[in-house]
């Protein structure tokens, strides 16, 4: 969740740390802190409560006439304890020597308190502090700074995820990081080396990254980069050069980068049909093992969380229709705990983002340990999960910044459809479907006034709302309803529409907004029935129709592509609507409350 951030050797640090937490925003925080030095021993250490730019501001007065060339710094998302200056990262150890930011949760820091800590005087309420006052404690004990912070980290519970990045004042201009199910990644320029938790936040300075594994413990310098594994042993990795455009990460014109990312969907079907189809039509950038492991097996299980899991559950309909193999879609905090019986020859196929969401990769683990076979389908390659999988496929969707998934949802849907038809045969040409549905993707986002109108007559002084389809168009209904209730805070409720007499129909008053999503021929009538119960007991509906389904009075005709493809284009509307209620309640779309982008914590 929290971003971590840390350069060396460079002439000023104080720039790329602030640059490299504001491309860090995104991923949830109520407060942040910067760290700086250089080698004659001055430093200064600023935090803030709120957002980066108050930190900015503050950091740039209270460092006039001072340059670190080293720093480490941090955007903290409240675990233990509240929102204060103290609890805010970098923390410090009682005798100012060491400073460490810290993503993750020391699930034993109250037990490594009583037993390593008894006396000392903390100042904040977080276990990040524990671990530096270890540090401390162990050097002080006369054990050398990597030496202290190594046996800090196998102290601590087996179950916690870390992302550590720890200074000592005493050797300024060295930073040393370990990771453990938390994303962290190194990188390397002729200018400076850099530690970050997103290479998006370091491309201002390189697009060099050595990726770290879990139990790495690295020695960063100016000049050099030192690795240890789990086991201790010095490691050689190569660095991966990230291909990417810094101008990516910016909003350009755009007020927030959720609209930008609603907008670049039709661009993002275009790419994807462009990787995975050669100019004469046929598949390609699929594996022959990835699909014949796949053919292999009797069951599919599709594991994901929040937005994934939408994609999930469309994605369940092409495997079954196309490739013909029973399919589950499972909710990953929920597998991780309460692994179902499984089928004798399971396949799992991994949705995520980031590639990096904590409780899927403890399924990963789980099925590895088991010895089951997985596939990941995610937005960041070289992260985690794709990388301990047995298979990777690139959903293309390209830097997704807004804590609210758009386009990343839609290129799941997207790829799970390109990966079920090298298994099976839709029926149809869906490279030319897929070219259709690009453009009619642009023709629904080119009607954004369209939208914004509907949100602001329908979503004005509304608390509750609800989104109701049936068969695909229900599986839409829980990722429109997420995607309003998690940055407009109208509590929405999403489902499938025949369950609406078994109970929920009792919270229909007047007024209360009922959204329709009506693309599936064979359940249309029902759903028209639905909508009609809702309407007499006061609600107001609002349908999106396809064109082939539609009626008068309907609020929005979508454009028509093949049925099974239709919730490509019926999230369109949701985004924008969710967007512009957002935008009238005067809230901050991009960056919700409580909310991360990438959930690396259980």
């Amino acid at each position: 969740m929290c971003g971590i951030v840390g350069v060396t050797g460079v002439g000023d640090a104080l720039p790329y740390l602030l640059q490299g937490l504001q491309k860090l925003e995104y991923r949830g925080y109520d407060s942040a802190g910067v760290y700086l030095s250089d080698a004659s021993g001055k430093d200064a250490l600023i935090k803030e409560k709120g957002r980066v730019s108050k930190l900015a501001e503050k950091a740039i007065a209270e460092t006039k006439g001072f340059k670190g060339t080293a720093g480490i710094a941090h955007t903290r998302w409240a675990t233990h304890g509240n929102v204060t200056v103290e609890n805010a990262h970098p923390q410090k150890s009682a005798d100012n020597r060491f400073f460490l930011v810290h993503n993750g949760v020391i699930e034993n820091y109250k037990e490594l308190t009583d037993t390593y800590l008894q006396g000392v005087h903390f100042v904040s309420e977080t276990d990040t502090e524990v671990a530096v006052q270890l540090v401390d404690k162990f050097s002080k004990d006369g054990m050398a700074t990597p030496d202290a912070f190594r046996k800090m980290i196998s102290l601590l519970d087996g179950n916690s995820a870390y992302g550590f990045l720890l200074v000592d004042h005493e050797d300024p201009e060295t930073l040393y990081v370990a990771k453990k199910k938390s994303p962290l990644l190194v990188g390397v320029s002729d200018h400076g080396n850099a530690v970050t938790s997103d290479a998006a936040a370091m491309i201002d300075l390189t697009k060099d990254f050595i990726e770290l594994r879990d139990g790495d413990i690295a020695i960063v310098k100016p000049k050099s980069v030192t690795i240890y594994d789990e086991a201790g042993e010095q490691v050689n990795r190569e660095p991966f050069t990230l291909e990417i455009d810094p101008e990516d990460t910016d909003k350009g014109a755009y007020p927030y980068y959720m609209l930008k990312e609603i907008d670049e969907q039709a661009v993002v079907a275009r790419n994807i049909a462009g990787h995975y189809y050669d100019d004469e039509g046929n598949l390609q950038g699929i594996a022959p093992e990835i699909t014949d492991a796949i053919k292999k097996a009797d069951r599919l299980y599709i594991v994901a969380a929040g937005t994934s899991y939408h994609a999930g559950l469309i994605g369940k309909r092409y495997f079954e229709q196309w490739a013909k193999i029973p399919t589950e879609v499972h909710i990953a905090s929920e597998f991780a705990y309460d692994q179902p019986m499984l089928s004798d020859k399971p396949f799992f196929i991994f949705l995520s983002q980031s590639g990096e969401t904590a409780d899927s990769r403890e399924v990963l683990d789980n099925v590895k340990k088991q010895g089951f076979p997985a596939l990941t389908l995610a937005n960041v390659m070289n992260s985690t999960l794709t990388r301990e999988a047995d298979f990777a496929l690139p959903v293309l969707a390209g830097p997704e910044i807004a804590v609210a998934s758009t386009k990343a949802y839609t290129a799941q849907v997207l790829v799970q459809a390109i990966l079920a038809s090298a298994l099976g045969n839709p029926g149809f040409d869906l490279k030319a479907e897929l070219a259709k549905v690009a453009v009619e993707i642009q023709a629904i986002t080119d009607e954004k006034e369209s939208f914004k109108k509907i949100a602001e007559s329908a979503l004005k002084n509304q608390h509750s709302a609800f989104y109701i389809g049936r068969g695909l168009d229900a599986a839409v209904a829980l990722e429109a309803a997420l995607k309003l209730k998690e940055i407009s805070y109208i509590q929405t409720e999403g489902f499938a529409a025949g369950e609406l007499k078994h109970g929920t129909i009792s919270l229909i008053e007047d007024g209360t907004p009922v959204f329709a999503l009506l693309t599936q021929k064979k359940t249309a009538g029902l759903l028209r029935g639905e909508v009609a119960q809702v309407a007499a007991r006061g609600a107001n509906t609002i349908v999106f129709a396809s064109e082939s389904l539609a009626k008068d009075g309907d609020a929005y005709v979508l454009p028509e592509v093949n049925e099974l493809l239709m919730p490509l284009l019926a999230v369109i509307p949701a985004q924008l609507i969710a967007y512009y209620a957002t935008l009238d309640r005067g809230l901050d779309v991009d960056r919700p409350r409580n909310l991360a982008k990438s959930v690396t914590v259980q």
